[in-house]
C-alpha cells in the first residue's frame, strides 16, 4: 500500500489509564479516530476531559494502557524511542498553545531546528525555512528573535516550524488558547488557508467552539470517548 491510500493516522479502541491509589482512572477507554491526507478536523471537550492525553499518544508523546496508533500504517506500539522519533519528524508536526521557541535563535533558526536535528544541509534548511516564513506572512521577519516578535507572531513561527518538514499532519494544542481575539481568528484563519493550499491535515484540540464550528470535521471527547459531531 503506497502513502496516498493508507491514512496518515489510525486509532483504534485507545484506552489511557491511570493509577491513583489504590484505584484506576480511565481518562480514555475506547477511542476510533481515521485521519486522511488532507483533512482538517477539531476535538473539543470540557477542561480535564482528557484532550491533551489523546493528542500525545495519538503523536507518540505517551502509550495507550490499550488499543493501537497508526501513522502512515506504522504500528506505534512496535517501534523503539528513536524509531519513534524518526516517524514523528517524517510525518507530524506539532503546535502548542504556548509557541516553544527558542529565545537565543531568529525566527529562521527556530523554523530550521527540525531539518537541522534531521541531518538536513544547513543551506537548504535556510531555503526552506525562509520559503515557510513568507507563506505565514513573516518573510519580512526571520532576522528578529522571539523576544522582538509579538503573540500571534511567535505562533506563525511556531506553525511554520511544524510545517517545514512537509509532515502529513499537523496536531495542534490549543493553538490560539493564548492569543487575543483579533490575533486568535488570524491564526485560525492562516492553518484553515494553510490546510488548503499544502494538502495538510491539521488536527487541532481547541476549546473554542466557534473554531471548531469552521473545521469541517468536528468530534467531541466526552467520559473518555471521541464521538463525531
Amino acid at each position: 500500500m503506497n502513502d496516498a491510500v493508507v491514512p496518515v493516522l489510525q486509532a483504534s479502541q485507545l484506552v489511557k489509564c491511570y493509577e491513583e491509589g489504590p484505584n484506576e482512572l480511565e481518562v480514555l477507554r475506547g477511542v476510533d479516530l481515521t485521519v486522511q491526507k488532507g483533512d482538517i478536523l477539531a476535538i473539543i471537550g470540557a477542561s480535564g476531559s482528557g484532550k491533551s492525553t489523546l493528542l500525545n499518544l495519538l503523536g507518540g508523546l505517551d502509550f495507550a494502557t490499550r488499543g493501537k496508533v497508526m501513522i502512515a500504517g506504522n504500528d506505534l506500539s512496535t517501534l523503539n524511542d528513536r524509531g519513534t522519533g524518526r516517524l514523528r519528524n517524517r510525518y507530524l508536526g506539532f503546535v502548542y498553545q504556548f509557541h516553544h521557541l527558542l529565545p537565543e535563535f531568529t525566527a529562521l533558526e527556530n523554523v530550521a531546528m527540525p531539518l537541522l536535528i534531521r541531518g538536513d544541509k544547513p543551506a537548504e534548511c535556510q531555503a526552506k525555512a525562509a520559503a515557510l516564513l513568507e507563506k505565514v506572512g513573516l518573510g519580512h521577519r526571520q532576522r528578529h528573535k522571539p523576544s522582538a516578535l509579538s503573540g500571534g507572531e511567535r505562533q506563525r513561527v511556531a506553525i511554520a516550524r511544524a510545517l517545514v518538514t512537509e509532515p502529513a499532519l499537523v496536531m495542534a494544542d490549543e493553538p490560539t488558547g493564548n492569543l487575543d481575539e483579533r490575533t486568535a481568528e488570524q491564526v485560525q484563519a492562516l492553518m484553515l488557508e494553510l490546510n488548503e493550499s499544502l494538502d495538510t491535515a491539521f488536527m487541532i484540540v481547541t476549546h473554542d467552539r466557534e473554531f471548531a464550528a469552521r473545521c469541517p470535521q468536528q468530534y467531541e471527547l466526552h467520559d473518555g470517548l471521541l464521538n463525531r459531531l
